[in-house]
């Protein structure tokens, strides 16, 4: 299974981490997006003429949209993370996955605003993305009172790795997460789990080890 991917791409973070957690093995084709722009070159253009990474190619089967590869990879190798128990989570699954789209758009476009340069109205582009901060703080707000973590379930499903990069990331595009206490408990739940792997910007949450030498230790 062969991955175009570039590494500080949130939509194909998406992707290594699904897989990462699923235990998963990708071949990974690193694309020169910026500055070589190979992503528009006809090698890609040929598999996905929209233009856009990640792809993702097992055998014949070509996938370019993100949601599309996170429940492909849920389907081989860990169907909890499609949301099936329930019709109720189902719907929700789906919804946040819509919802991810909106993010891509305005988080997404503020942080390649800011990072690199690209055009765009970035004081729209905050706007929308607080909007959508608000909107998902409020959501997880509500989960919180089922007693729930995530966003669909009481587990994690594609919907929070649909979500999560953009969202933890929103910091690059000059929007704070500081309002939001649902959201980093949720961000923290997220990199709790088991098998996530980080990527620039993203990391790991710190191990607490003890202190080798106590303060009130005799020497």
């Amino acid at each position: 299974m062969k991955l175009y991917d570039y590494i500080l791409s949130p939509s194909c973070y998406k992707i290594r981490l699904m897989a990462a957690i699923l235990g998963v093995k990708l071949d990974i084709r690193p694309v020169d997006f910026h500055p070589g722009m190979e992503h528009r070159g006809p090698e890609l253009m040929a598999l996905n003429p929209a233009g856009s990474i990640p792809i993702l190619v097992d055998g014949d089967l070509v996938l370019t949209e993100s949601s599309a590869m996170l429940a492909f990879l849920a389907a081989r190798s860990g169907p909890d993370w499609l949301g099936l128990n329930a019709p109720e989570e189902a719907a929700r699954v789906q919804q946040w996955l819509s919802f991810s789209h909106r993010l891509t758009t305005n988080l997404g476009g503020a942080r390649l605003h800011q990072m690199l340069l690209r055009p765009g109205n970035i004081e729209a582009l905050q706007a929308q993305g607080i909007a959508a901060l608000r909107e998902l703080e409020a959501g997880l707000f509500e989960q919180r009172l089922r007693d729930m973590r995530f966003l669909a379930s009481d587990h994690a499903t594609i919907a929070d790795i649909a979500c999560f990069p953009y969202v933890a990331l929103a910091p690059d595009g000059g929007i704070s997460l500081d309002p939001y206490p649902n959201i980093r408990l949720w961000l923290r739940a997220i990199r709790s789990l088991e098998g996530f792997i980080e990527m620039p910007g993203i990391h790991r949450l710190h191990e607490l080890k003890p202190d080798p030498h106590p303060a009130n230790e005799e020497r």
